[in-house]
């Protein structure tokens, strides 16, 4: 049976980035890898470089800020949707969603929410429940889905590597936790805590007093995987080299490794008739952390 890899990474900046990026997908090679912070208008999407790397693209780009994209090695992935529905008129570029490889996948960059309370928060959990909303059509459908991206919540206190030096942070607000743990009663797998349930997994190391050289990290990066793929996990990580390479995001990719051919098992016995094709909708290994 067929390995499918599946990678999420804010990128924080593409442009500036771009030869680690490159770097990445030549020596861990997903199949598929979801980019977050673009901060890239839709011109600057370096998509000459990606091609000639091995990998077709869309992306959603947004000059400054935000900004995702959804890579496909040797395939074009087929746009679904590039907003969430019932909030088309949001300005941000978070949220971009596509069929590839047999799986659906979602890419989405949600808000940070600093500082809260305010404005910003608030954003957060109205971005947030319109998200909720749409993952609950999408795992009805029983389709091999994947929802990666950078959630900017720190789910639990298991999480983060000290969580008193960020209470007042919008990542570990009840409000924040509360929805994502709403998120995941809808049936979704965790699946880098499902693979390591009681070990310290961080994805992110901000860039102050030292925090990557001491491993005080956080887990804000995520990928769920529908009922369909949940039982198709094979292995899951963090390429924590790239965080120590020099100039580097303050995240590192996150990765899945799903057994493909489960996969298809799964969604033949789910929905025997012929699927139709996705609609486009058209608007506008890695070494566990120590404690």
């Amino acid at each position: 049976m067929s390995r499918l890899k599946i990678a999420t990474f804010n990128i924080n900046g593409i442009r500036a980035r771009l030869p680690a990026l490159l770097a990445w997908l030549a020596r861990e090679s997903p199949d598929i890898a979801c980019l977050q912070e673009l901060k890239a208008a839709q011109s600057e999407f370096p998509i000459d470089e990606i091609r000639a790397a091995g990998y077709g693209a869309i992306w959603h780009g947004q000059k400054s800020w935000n900004g995702v994209a959804i890579l496909a090695k040797g395939a074009e992935p087929l746009e679904v949707r590039r907003a969430l529905p019932g909030f088309e008129a949001d300005s941000h570029s978070r949220y971009l969603e596509a069929a590839v490889h047999g799986v659906l996948v979602a890419c989405l960059y949600l808000p940070n929410g600093n500082p809260q309370p305010g404005p910003k928060f608030d954003y957060k959990l109205v971005w947030f429940e319109h998200f909720i909303k749409h993952a609950a059509s999408l795992f009805e459908t029983g389709h091999p889905v994947v929802l990666a991206g950078d959630y900017n919540v720190v789910p639990t206190d298991e999480d983060i590597y000290n969580p008193r030096s960020w209470l007042k942070d919008a990542l570990l607000q009840p409000e924040s936790r509360d929805a994502y743990q709403r998120l995941l009663a809808q049936g979704w797998t965790d699946a880098l805590r499902a693979q390591y349930p009681d070990e310290r997994i961080y994805t992110f190391w901000d860039y102050f007093r030292q925090h990557w050289q001491k491993n005080s990290g956080l887990r804000i990066d995520h990928l769920l995987l529908s009922k369909a793929l949940s039982p198709t996990l094979m292995d899951a990580g963090v390429d924590r080299w790239v965080r120590g390479e020099p100039h580097a995001s303050d995240h590192a990719p996150t990765w899945i490794m799903l057994e493909q051919g489960v996969a298809e098992k799964a969604t033949r016995k789910k929905a025997p008739a012929k699927q139709a094709t996705p609609k486009k909708v058209t608007s506008k290994k890695a070494t566990p952390s120590k404690p």
